[in-house]
């Protein structure tokens, strides 16, 4: 058997057992929060998996991996800010969500955000919330399917219209089926199977490499000036600035919906603390791995591989051809099950924050099905049209819902209740400013020396503090000083 064929079997085995997650799961479906949350009945294995899953697949397999490649130790400041985020939503986070959900029948993050809106304000605060959930994971959508057509061209010279209408075809078919449950399910064996391979794919480079120390002679004989230093060798306020940048990607986690629906999701706090356990050790191999990953590849192929391709290489150079051929099958797989929490999550947006299923009663879980139907295809044509990588468009979307929402989210948490008007301008200017500053970082301006200069080299950095952490601050003052009147 060669590796092509290995990878063909082991896709159509495994998308069959996704359908029939799928078919199970459909019986499950009766109403409209079964559908869309589960019917909070998640333990904590799957809810643990399912979110580490949901927040890590092509990205961290092949974005994260490449970004280590190219950039060197000082990309690790990210990590960090990554497990940070799990800590934050888990711990703290965790419990005022599940009991909330629970008692007032949440079903959505918009839910949650408008719980103490009335009338108008109420509605313009789920359809503003609706919109940008839906404008951003069209391009995350599209990344993931995106970094599927890549390894689809690669394995078996398909077109890239073939390749992202067959990864598409195939996510919506179990999704649309067995709505949360199946994608819970699917996510948590996607989970597992990610921390297997970044065990032992990164144990086979390093082993090729010669080890740690031969790794680590290696790059420092080799590697650019300022790859094997923490600082990348940048001025003081620059690497401050780069630090801040790439660490405060853990700030989108807190505006993400299909991590919120974990959390709403779980079944009791026993649960909630086990799931935490569970998603922080998943988080603790797969970064450690795709670290060593990326160090050795570095070290074995030097500079000349294209970084969000050197998971694929390495795996097809360090393994035998079935071997290879079945691991880069499964994480195919893995990214293109990824899509699946996001349609979810953006059909709840729309079908229920924006009231379309509750124009047909009886009838929500057909309209959900609807509508994530035709999410995948908007997201599909957006996959062939845009050309950008699969880090920038995963990062941008992350980032822009993490300052629209995270700093509203925040001061609920800890009882504080903003205004309607709080809340509406703090989306605003929450995305508006991550929106700003990524297109400025995409014109690409050069310092010229003095304040503009050194602006304009923060704004250029991959890891940018503009574009990550400096979106929070004026939302994070509105909502905490706009504060609803105490009686409403």
């Amino acid at each position: 058997m060669n590796a092509e064929l290995a990878v063909l079997i082991t896709l159509v085995t495994y998308k069959l057992v996704l359908v029939g997650v799928g078919l199970w799961a459909s019986r499950l479906n009766r109403t409209e929060t079964d559908f869309l949350l589960g019917g909070r009945g998640l333990g904590p294995w799957v809810a643990g998996l399912s979110y580490a899953a949901s927040t890590s697949s092509a990205w961290v397999l092949l974005g994260f991996s490449g970004f280590v490649y190219a950039v060197g130790l000082s990309a690790l400041w990210m990590v960090p800010g990554i497990l940070g985020g799990y800590v934050v939503m888990w711990v703290w986070f965790g419990p005022r969500m599940r009991a909330e959900s629970a008692a007032e029948n949440q079903v959505t993050l918009g839910d949650f955000l408008a719980a103490r809106a009335k009338g108008t304000g109420r509605t313009a605060i789920l359809w503003a919330g609706a919109l940008l959930v839906l404008f951003c994971f069209i391009f995350y959508i599209a990344a993931q399917f995106g970094a599927a057509a890549i390894a689809f061209e690669n394995q078996f010279g398909l077109g890239r219209m073939e390749s992202v209408l067959i990864g598409a075809g195939i996510i919506l078919l179990y999704s649309l089926l067995g709505g949360f449950w199946a994608v819970s399910v699917t996510d948590t064996l996607q989970g597992a199977m990610m921390a297997l391979i970044a065990i032992l794919l990164p144990v086979l480079a390093l082993i090729a490499a010669g080890g740690p120390a031969e790794v680590w002679s290696t790059l420092q004989a080799t590697a650019p000036d300022g790859y094997m230093s923490f600082t990348g060798e940048r001025a003081f306020f620059i690497f401050i600035g780069f630090a801040l940048g790439v660490a405060g990607i853990g700030l989108g986690t807190f505006g993400q919906p299909q991590l919120m629906s974990r959390l709403m999701a779980v079944k009791d706090e026993a649960a909630r603390k086990r799931a935490f356990a569970v998603s922080i050790g998943w988080g603790l191999i797969v970064y450690t791995g795709m670290i060593t990953l990326a160090l050795s590849g570095r070290a074995l192929l030097g500079a000349g591989q294209e970084g969000e391709a050197l998971f694929y290489t390495l795996a097809g150079e360090l393994l035998p051809p079935v071997l290879a051929g079945i691991i880069i099958a499964a994480v195919l797989s893995a990214v293109m099950s990824t899509v699946d929490s996001l349609l979810i999550a953006t059909s709840a947006a729309v079908s229920h924050d924006m009231g379309v299923s509750k124009r047909y009663p009886g009838r929500e879980v057909m309209i959900s099905r609807i509508v994530m139907a035709a999410l995948c295809a908007a997201a599909v044509v957006m996959a062939l049209a845009i050309p950008a990588t699969i880090f920038d468009r995963v990062l941008f979307s992350w980032s822009a819902l993490g300052a629209a929402f995270g700093p509203i989210i925040v001061a609920r948490v800890v009882r504080v209740e903003p205004a309607t008007g709080a809340i509406l301008a703090a989306m605003a200017l929450g995305f508006g400013m991550s929106a700003l500053f990524f297109l400025i970082r995409g014109v690409g301006l050069e310092g010229t020396g003095g304040i503009g200069g050194f602006l304009a080299d923060l704004a250029a950095l991959p890891g940018s503090p503009f574009e990550r952490v400096v979106p929070w601050i004026l939302p994070l003052l509105i909502v905490f000083a706009w504060r609803r009147p105490a009686h409403a």
